[in-house]
């Protein structure tokens, strides 16, 4: 059962990057689930609109294949939806006999949408208690660093998942910055000079062209 007391109240602003994420104790096909058990790892927490549709299938069997890369990585895998218990483990039951994929990741129920709605995950203009499709990348401290949302139509690229978490950790208390299409051992960028007069004067090159050799 979800503990609704550790989810902070509608505050009435969405929930952005740089915010700690709302803690919850959650009933999962693993077990009970406390948000802050997964501190000290990066998180991948993620919604899906219903189980037994074909977009969300397609996803689960990508992101369960791709567990390992994340696990290289220390970051978790959380995933959840409004259906009950009963309802993911007939659907991680089905996708084993569908696709000889076993989901390696709890996936919450949450059929009063108290952590879909203190995430934001049911779209307020919905019809019915359908979830987006929304990503939370947490950080090990429990902040929020990035989200994504996707219309439930369009399924996730789970290469862009683990990309946005290599970069993030590869960027995370550092000055470096990835630019597009950034990938491990890519170069990165400098920081912009925060002194105008010393780019103007030819004492550094131009920020857009700071590029720096990723050594890890």
């Amino acid at each position: 059962m979800s503990d609704q007391s550790l989810i902070p109240g509608a505050n009435g602003r969405a929930l952005r990057p740089g915010d700690l994420a709302p803690d919850f104790c959650a009933r999962t096909t693993m077990g009970d689930v406390r948000l802050t058990d997964y501190r000290g790892r990066w998180l991948l927490f993620f919604s899906h609109p219903a189980d037994f549709t074909p977009v969300c299938t397609s996803e689960f069997v990508g992101i369960s294949k791709a567990a390992d890369q994340f696990a290289a990585r220390n970051c978790a895998l959380l995933g959840l939806s409004v259906d009950s218990l009963y309802a993911h483990l007939a659907w991680v039951r089905a996708i084993r006999q569908a696709f000889a994929v076993t989901i390696p990741f709890p996936i919450i129920e949450d059929p009063s949408m108290a952590i879909g709605r203190a995430y934001g995950m049911i779209d307020p203009g919905a019809v019915d208690s359908t979830t987006v499709r929304a990503t939370y990348f947490i950080d090990p401290d429990g902040v929020i660093r990035a989200l994504t949302w996707y219309p439930h139509t369009v399924g996730r690229s789970v290469d862009e998942m683990l990309r946005m978490v290599a970069a993030l950790q590869r960027t995370s208390g550092t000055e470096l910055l990835a630019p597009e299409g950034w990938r491990p051992g890519d170069d990165l960028l400098s920081a912009p000079p925060q002194d105008q007069r010393a780019s103007l004067s030819g004492e550094s090159e131009p920020w857009f062209h700071q590029a720096v050799a990723d050594r890890t």
